[in-house]
């Protein structure tokens, strides 16, 4: 049977192994980890040039004629020139979000509760009567 001396020597013996290890493997990802954020910059940027580039030549060749001479998938330069736009220009479309109204169809004309067609969305507009107070304004619902 090992001594109270000897089970401390192999303890500390396998946690300098595993801390050995465990060190390694954190300076390992650590590194890989700023290369990889590193060249994720570099691809943004390239990302960035393609897309300037192709809108500042959308007035004498089309996406379709560059995927043709390049090779390159013209999803990858539309994407590319999507993506160079300001982001405060890119604004979702109503409708396009993944809600469970995505499913249901145009509809020009609904049934409210009342029975009564409304031919189309109601806008807000705020009350002035007595009830405003207790009675919530309606909102319309967006209607791709």
């Amino acid at each position: 049977m090992a001594t109270e001396e000897e089970i401390e020597r192999r303890v500390q013996q396998a946690d300098t192994a595993r801390s050995a290890k465990r060190s390694a493997a954190a300076k390992q990802v650590g590194v890989l980890a700023q290369r990889r954020t590193a060249i994720a910059e570099q691809l943004d940027d390239i990302e960035r040039q393609l897309g300037e580039v192709l809108a500042d030549s959308s007035d004498v060749i089309d996406i379709d004629e560059l995927a043709r001479f390049t090779d390159v998938p013209a999803a990858d330069l539309t994407r590319w020139l999507a993506a160079r736009k300001p982001s405060r220009s890119k604004r979702k479309k109503p409708g396009t979000g993944v809600s469970s109204d995505a499913n249901r169809g145009p509809s020009t004309t609904k049934t409210s509760t009342t029975g009564q067609a409304a031919a189309a969305p109601e806008t807000a507009v705020p009350r002035t009567d007595a009830h405003a107070a207790d009675t919530p304004a309606r909102v319309p619902a967006g209607v791709s």
